[in-house]
């Protein structure tokens, strides 16, 4: 068969594998809840911002969860250590991932912030090799390098000067991408522990157990140091909700398409909400990145997409 056929033979079979449709709908409703809590953020605290991601997503979890559980007359698998250990490192790092990311659009502008997320990427492909012994090839290497230095350009961009490189939104952006990383890593774990074949009922099971504790984490944190904002956050019900729904719905994808592929994949693929944050920023937002922060988010999607196609 002619090399061209071969490559589009593939190409087709990754495309209608179930994974690649959740991973869509995943980045595509991170991509408008991450736009709904940057307008919370105007009011209310990160943290309390993060509350209102688990908080109102709670309800929807629990439904999601009772419909699986209704076709499977409401039994429940039995839950091991690995699952409890990973699914609780997992939702901390996650609350604390999403608190950087929220602080990060408090000082860069919305595409931008995104755009450092996208260091997910690599870190996912680091740690996945050095933890789970994942090997990637030399494409793979040389497409994280490509990565890299999109994240150089964008931050070069803000100032010209070589000493940007290292500053509070690299410092932001890299530790939010260390951190849901090793979420999405540590939540596959969790959810393959179940041994069920149905990936979206262990996934479902794994969503509602993090969502539950991550919701008495957080909610516990702002009545003690913030209680004033839960005044706030009850006013705004509406913008949570929308949050809220949005969060699990892009919390489903995620968590069902990681059970299915290796979560370097997943996040690879899921670069398509770039484009849809982009678009936010500048159609919602107003905002207009420079030419060279452009020219490094390209960068950073194009060495991610290697990634995937190494």
């Amino acid at each position: 068969m002619p090399v061209c056929c071969c490559r589009r033979a593939f190409f087709l079979n990754v495309m209608i594998e179930p994974w690649v449709y959740w991973t869509l709908l995943a980045a595509v409703m991170q991509s408008v809840r991450t736009a709904g809590q940057k307008v919370l953020v105007a009011d209310i605290s990160s943290v309390s911002a993060t509350l209102v991601r688990y908080l109102f997503g709670l309800p929807f979890a629990a439904l999601y969860l009772a419909w699986l559980l209704a076709s499977r007359h409401w039994q429940l698998p039995e839950f091991n250590a690995v699952f409890l250990v990973s699914g609780l490192f997992a939702g901390v790092l996650q609350i604390i991932a999403t608190v950087l990311l929220i602080q990060l659009f408090t000082l860069r502008n919305f595409a931008v912030g995104s755009t450092f997320i996208r260091t997910e990427i690599v870190l996912t492909a680091l740690l996945g090799f050095a933890l789970f012994g994942e090997a990637v090839s030399l494409a793979g290497w040389l497409a994280m390098l490509v990565c890299v230095a999109g994240l150089v350009l964008i931050s070069l961009a803000k100032t010209g000067l070589v000493s940007s490189l290292w500053n509070q939104s690299a410092v932001y952006g890299l530790g939010a991408g260390l951190c849901f990383a090793l979420t999405s890593l540590l939540l596959r774990q969790a959810s393959l522990s179940l041994g069920l074949a149905d990936a979206m009922f262990s996934a479902a099971l794994t969503l509602m157990y993090m969502v539950l504790l991550q919701t008495v984490i957080t909610l516990a944190w702002v009545a003690r140091w913030r209680p004033g904002e839960l005044t706030v956050i009850a006013t705004k019900w509406r913008p949570c909700l929308f949050v809220g729904a949005t969060a699990v719905a892009g919390s489903v994808g995620w968590f069902t398409a990681m059970t299915l592929e290796l979560a370097a994949y997943v996040k690879t693929l899921g670069q398509i909400e770039f484009l849809v944050s982009l678009l936010i920023a500048v159609y919602f937002f107003k905002e207009r990145p420079s030419r060279l922060e452009l020219a490094g988010m390209l960068l950073i999607v194009l060495g991610a997409v290697g990634i995937l196609l190494a």
